[in-house]
């Protein structure tokens, strides 16, 4: 029954995407061959979520898709656009490189580029993780301000995945602090043991950190100095990527 009430919501969006003067109740209802109430029940719900929006007695789509396919585009754009400069960062490193965007208070995996000696259980595309232990999430981080980060993070449970990771807020924030000084971001064996990461933000054209970039090692193939230098080239390609993106 779920399925077949999804089927009839996909119905009533494609049929709405071709009418850009809206359709009524009962347009949709003989358009779909379903009752007046099945289909009023659809159509409130997607407008609890802003997917249809009712305007005098006629439904059209809603400002939420506007949202998803501008997200969607940008994600493509920027996966395009990021693709040679992420190769090129790989083989500098000689490391796995990630993108990842921010859904919420979550990073999201958007592109990877591997090199033969990569961690290769971290390849999922689509993975998410939290933004207090993982240099993405800190690179997200780095362009709020201390209390913009208090107020996304207020209900955030700071799950302790190794005895690295951060314990409360002020112990974040005191990261995010050093990390705004330096450019970079470190994920100090904070997601798992014995695993290092550095990362950094990109920006658009606005300004608007859109996604972040990092690269990944075991820290016993790392030292000091080597990470310092890593970061520069993390830092370097999210800079060129930021360029690509239209940021000055």
């Amino acid at each position: 029954m779920k399925v077949q009430s999804l089927s009839r919501t996909f119905d009533i969006l494609e049929l709405l995407s071709k009418e850009q003067k809206g359709l009524t109740l009962t347009d949709i209802s003989k358009s779909v061959d379903l009752h007046k109430s099945t289909v009023y029940r659809l159509l409130s719900a997607l407008m609890e979520r802003g997917y249809i929006e009712k305007r005098e007695s006629r439904y059209k789509l809603g400002l939420e898709f506007v949202e998803l396919c501008s997200l969607y585009l940008n994600s493509l754009e920027l996966k395009t656009e990021a693709e040679p400069v992420l190769r090129k960062l790989s083989g500098e490193t000689a490391q796995t490189v990630y993108m990842a965007i921010l859904q919420q208070r979550e990073i999201v995996y958007i592109d990877k580029v591997e090199n033969f000696n990569s961690i290769r259980k971290y390849s999922i595309i689509g993975q998410r993780r939290p933004l207090y232990c993982t240099s993405l999430g800190k690179s997200f981080l780095m362009g709020m301000s201390n209390d913009g980060i208090r107020t996304l993070l207020a209900d955030e449970v700071f799950e302790p995945h190794t005895q690295k990771t951060h314990k409360d807020m002020e112990s974040l924030i005191r990261d995010i602090e050093v990390c705004r000084e330096r450019g970079w971001a470190f994920d100090n064996e904070e997601w798992e043991i014995n695993v290092q990461c550095v990362g950094a933000p990109i920006h658009d054209y606005r300004g608007t950190t859109i996604a972040a970039v990092s690269t990944v090692w075991y820290r016993n193939q790392k030292k000091d100095q080597d990470t310092r230098k890593i970061a520069g080239a993390v830092i370097d390609c999210a800079t060129e990527i930021s360029r690509r993106m239209g940021f000055h």
